[in-house]
């Protein structure tokens, strides 16, 4: 079956609960470890079937956001999500509580069972009504950000277009463009701090109702975090400021003289070369092949993965009017088939989204095959992103199928952006902190603060005097703020981890593929910590590891610099 011939069909939420009702009480009184066993496989399955409905409507919608049948049917989620999670978390209770829990840990991985237990701390009956909020004005976020009608170039373009402008030669166009993009995000301005106000007060009440003195403790719960807590992700955001920014700095210095352009702009950041920035000039399908070609050379495993994709259909990856931003990959349970979502726009992003996403697709698609529940299909979302920064670094050797001269390029812009997007990665967590440590501050407040933590950790950065930044809006445009915080220093962690990946794979490249495809493998059936240690990888919370890491790829940008 190809994605457009999955059915989809509204479930029926109340009888799911009634189900999963039925389950939980079957393993309450289970009179063997068979029967224990039974009742948490139906369960699963009874949640992947609700999950897979959820996700092709999410997939869907994503795909047009105005289509009015999915609209509704988003409508429908947003509102009952919160009972089949109160489902959810009654049958947790009746798992962990279980009297063969130590035989169902065997089975199903201790790790099942200790994200069963976060669940429980994290959710409760009393504010169902605030879950439906929160999803409702995520949902309204990003409806919003999707709605960009931008003219420019005598054209209608979406923010997702607006970035061919953006690595524009003619810088001219590059600040124009800016400007474009300024104007309809100061008109959506005010709507996009009320939603975000909102957000924050909706988030701190359901702590507050559970018992937590503001959302941060219980937003690392809801994230699935057991290892490691906010006082360690302090100690990492240090590591940043005194080991990453004197290196992202550097880079910036030498991007600004290798173009040419003494007063470095904000809208100067994109372009790495005066004559142009690594451009693969190919079409959707051209680009699909040459991933192929990659995906086909680099191991049996990829090339099986990346023919399934492509045999059933499961990428959407052209930018087109209504199509919401950004990008993801995500699982359609029933089928254990990922699906990769993705908004083309002719720049070198393209190639990033075939390896990223297609990272975090080959490992559920691995994972999926041997793993006994969905549930730990995918790790929580920091080690999630290895996968994908890792498979990055793997295409490094096979550019040329991508760019037929730029290849040499690309790797140097690549490497150079994933150094300079860790300050800025931790900038938006601190941020975090801040509004959810302060859940009464104004949003005036809050953009002083992010103007304040810019200048600490991306002193780079001149706005030439455009107000809507210097106010400290830029995160407006920055989704993972708005539907997942704290989710964002996750892409950080992950880098620190990829980059050893890249320094394994130019030493022995048999050994860093063994060493990521066993990672790989492993799925979420282990926490972020030891998930490391399982494959022998340096933790980046450890004082010290990125003073060990940031010499050694100082050198290899030396040696690739073009």
């Amino acid at each position: 079956m190809k994605f457009n011939e999955y059915k989809y069909e509204r479930p029926d939420v109340h009888k799911v609960a009634e189900e999963l009702a039925e389950q939980a009480k079957l393993l309450e009184n289970a009179k063997s470890l068979e029967e224990a066993e039974a009742a948490v496989r139906k369960a699963n399955e009874i949640g992947d079937h609700f999950g897979t409905m959820e996700t092709l409507c999410s997939i869907r919608n994503s795909i047009n956001t105005v289509d009015e049948f999915y609209e509704k049917e988003t409508e429908y989620f947003d509102e009952n999500h919160p009972i089949f999670a109160n489902a959810t978390t009654k049958f947790s209770k009746a798992l962990v509580n279980s009297k063969y829990r130590k035989e169902l840990e065997e089975i199903f991985t201790k790790q099942y069972f200790v994200q069963n237990e976060l669940n429980l701390k994290s959710f409760d009956e009393k504010i169902m009504e605030d879950l439906t909020e929160e999803a409702k004005l995520c949902t309204e976020y990003s409806k919003l950000l999707a709605s960009a009608k931008i003219e420019f170039d005598g054209k209608i373009n979406n923010l997702s277009q607006m970035t061919v402008y953006a690595n524009s030669l003619d810088r001219n166009v590059r600040k124009a463009a800016e400007l474009k993009r300024v104007e309809f995000m100061e008109s959506i301005e005010a709507k996009v701090d009320e939603i975000y106000d909102k957000l924050v007060k909706v988030r701190t009440r359901m702590a507050q109702k559970l018992g937590y003195k503001n959302y941060v403790d219980f937003g690392y719960l809801r994230l699935g975090r057991s290892d490691y807590n906010s006082k360690e992700v302090a100690g990492y955001r240090k590591q940043v400021l005194e080991s990453v920014v004197p290196v992202a700095k550097k880079i910036i210095e030498n991007q600004s003289k290798r173009i040419g352009i003494s007063d470095f702009k904000n809208y100067d950041i994109p372009i790495f070369y005066q004559d142009g920035n690594p451009n693969h000039g190919k079409n959707k399908d051209s680009l699909v092949a040459s991933a192929n070609q990659f995906y086909t050379k680099l191991s049996k495993e990829t090339a099986e993965f990346f023919q399934f994709m492509q045999e059933h259909d499961l990428m959407d990856l052209e930018t087109k009017p209504n199509k919401a931003g950004g990008g993801y990959c995500t699982l359609i349970a029933d089928y254990k088939a990922p699906f990769i979502f993705s908004n083309f726009n002719g720049t070198m992003g393209d190639v990033d989204v075939l390896t990223h996403e297609a990272g975090h697709a080959f490992e559920v698609y691995t994972a999926s095959k041997l793993l006994p529940v969905s549930e730990i299909f995918w790790p929580t979302l920091e080690a999630c992103e290895i996968h994908s920064m890792s498979m990055e670094f793997f295409a490094y050797p096979y550019m040329d199928y991508f760019f037929d001269t730029d290849s040499k390029k690309y790797r140097y812009k690549h490497l150079s952006e994933a150094i300079t997007f860790i300050p800025y990665g931790v900038c938006v967590d601190e941020f975090q902190h801040y509004v959810y440590e302060n859940p009464e501050a104004t949003p005036a407040m809050r953009k002083a603060k992010w103007h304040e933590l810019e200048k600490k950790y991306t002193p780079w950065k001149d706005y030439d005097g455009i107000s809507y930044f210097e106010r400290g809006s830029y995160w407006h445009r920055q989704g993972h703020i708005f539907s997942s915080a704290f989710y964002y220093i996750d892409y950080t962690l992950a880098q620190v981890c990829a980059f050893q990946f890249l320094l394994l794979d130019r030493e022995n490249h048999e050994k860093a593929w063994k060493k990521y495809y066993d990672l790989c493998k492993l799925g979420g059936s282990k926490s972020f910590v030891h998930l490391l240690e399982s494959v022998n990888l340096e933790n980046p919370f450890k004082q010290g590891t990125l003073d060990k890491i940031m010499p050694k790829l100082e050198k290899i940008l030396k040696e690739i610099e073009v």
